[in-house]
């Protein structure tokens, strides 16, 4: 199979296009053909080696990627549910194995998208993190009807899935916030969003209070978010794409302010509650079938995943990007 490695920790150069034996699925699993791997932070954070000293985190040479979409190639022993040819949406177990022409998940964190008219690369760039805002929005920040939701980072890959997710789920007001450079490209997104303002201007709500924060961004951010937040929010801290891994909130504010933050990261959530896979993934396509999750998707081929993250470096992109193993004609 043709594959994309991080031979090393380093800059994007490190990524080198490859040929590697086809996999084989074991018990539970299923094996895919991919059409398109999403790119995501997670995927720039491994390549970086920012974990590489936390036990179980991937060392190189490694397929970077998170979540596929394709066709199934073959069943695993005892998988059911699913048929050869059909198209899914996967997610890795590890985190990693996506930046391949053939990718083996775990059956369990796939989802069939038959019978519904989804755009692969769409598909892919959005089911898989629609289906992490579900479990984030339901039980982590139990998200109540009728209730507001603050989203910081909102163009960004994993920001863009929750208005859709937060609306289908009865959310009423929802806000994002980015930065100053990215207003003009916020001024035309189709994801559903009541409004979107400068993340450096919070006051630009006025008095307005908000439920539910989801904080993808982190530092100095993450502590101005508390001014906003209603008695009784709750802020979800689900990434730190700011790169400042010192900050840190001071717990006497929570106490005054009667708010709490709470953590969200997938990898070490859903082990440990497999339960809310099923239905989030369930959920997810059903948003994305109803137009609630129309990102902007930039697809490039395997051989072009170096330019593909710098661009994810750089903050360039008003969506995601997805790899596909075919190269253009």
């Amino acid at each position: 199979m043709k594959a994309v490695q991080a031979v090393r920790y380093g800059d994007p150069s490190v990524l080198e296009v490859v040929e590697l034996p086809d996999p084989v699925p074991g018990p539970g699993e299923i094996a895919i053909d991919v059409t398109h791997a999403a790119v995501g932070l997670i995927d720039l954070f491994f390549r970086e080696g920012h974990f590489k000293d936390q036990p179980g985190m991937p060392r190189p040479p490694f397929v970077p990627g998170l979540e596929v979409t394709g066709t199934v190639r073959a069943l695993g022993e005892g998988v059911t549910g699913f048929t050869v040819g059909e198209r899914v949406v996967s997610m890795s177990n590890g985190g990693i194995g996506g930046y391949a022409s053939v990718f083996i998940g775990r059956a369990a964190l796939a989802v069939s998208l038959e019978g519904y008219d989804i755009d692969p690369a769409l598909a892919v760039s959005v089911v898989p993190n629609a289906a992490m805002a579900h479990v984030a929005l339901t039980r982590v920040a139990q998200l109540a009807r009728g209730e507001s939701v603050l989203i910081h980072g909102a163009l960004g890959g994993f920001s863009a899935a929750f208005p859709g997710m937060a609306k289908q789920l009865g959310a009423g007001r929802v806000v994002g916030t980015v930065r100053a450079s990215k207003l003009q490209a916020a001024a035309v997104t189709k994801l559903p969003y009541d409004e979107i303002i400068d993340s450096a201007e919070l006051t630009a709500v006025g008095e307005e209070l908000f439920d539910v924060v989801i904080d993808p961004v982190g530092g100095e951010l993450r502590g101005r978010s508390l001014d906003v937040m209603r008695p009784g929010g709750r802020l979800i801290a689900s990434g730190n794409a700011s790169g400042d891994w010192g900050h840190s909130v001071e717990t006497s504010r929570l106490w005054f302010k009667s708010v709490a933050v709470m953590g969200f990261n997938a990898g070490a959530y859903l082990p440990t509650h497999p339960d809310t896979v099923k239905p989030a993934l369930e959920a997810a396509v059903q948003v994305v079938a109803a137009g609630l999750g129309r990102t902007e998707v930039d697809v490039l081929p395997f051989s072009q995943a170096v330019t593909a993250h710098e661009r994810m470096t750089s903050r360039s992109l008003n969506g995601r990007i997805a790899l596909t193993p075919a190269e253009p004609t």
